[in-house]
């Protein structure tokens, strides 16, 4: 009997100013779509509640839009990857694009990801650092020139190359899953 593809569940999880019609994340979920995936994309606004405490208010979140469900990945963009500690705690894999290494909270999840993760920012962004972030089991991939939008500002042909990269590796992980 032949086997039956498998219909992964990938997570997106968008931005403060980066939702989910932005470019990569757009992108991201056309690619996982393509693939055969289920996808779930929730917005979010986010208010000074939301603000203070990230963490919370990311894994609230995914609850609600998950219910006890746990997604075989997670792309999330910036203030999305407030998912991290939740993602370390259920190991569950993601491209993590611009993660904000700043907050003890992501850098310290970072170093927890398993290698199935990576975490993308730009070496123009002043909230990607990753060489504050350790040693880790995921990769840590740094765009050049790349801003936390993961563009280069006034080059638009650099900045879709950028983010053809990004979608390059959104690919990879998807086909890895099917």
């Amino acid at each position: 009997m032949p086997s039956r593809p498998r219909h992964p569940l990938v997570l997106v999880l968008p931005g403060v100013h980066y939702g989910q019609q932005a470019p990569l994340l757009w992108w991201a979920r056309s690619v996982a779509e393509g693939h055969g995936a289920e996808v779930v994309a929730p917005s979010w606004t986010v208010d000074a509640a939301a603000a203070a405490d990230p963490v919370g208010f990311v894994e609230a979140a995914v609850h609600t839009a998950l219910g006890s469900r746990l997604p075989d990945l997670v792309i999330a963009k910036s203030f999305g990857c407030s998912a991290l500690p939740w993602a370390v705690r259920h190991r569950i894999d993601g491209v993590w694009m611009t993660p904000v290494s700043t907050r003890p909270e992501i850098a310290g999840a970072l170093r927890d990801l398993g290698p199935g993760s990576v975490a993308v920012g730009g070496s123009a962004d002043p909230l990607w650092r990753p060489d504050d972030v350790g040693p880790t089991r995921a990769r840590l991939h740094t765009l050049d020139g790349a801003d936390h939008a993961l563009e280069v500002g006034g080059d638009w042909r650099r900045s879709q190359r950028i983010q053809e990269v990004v979608l390059d590796i959104v690919d990879a992980r998807i086909v890895a899953l099917t």
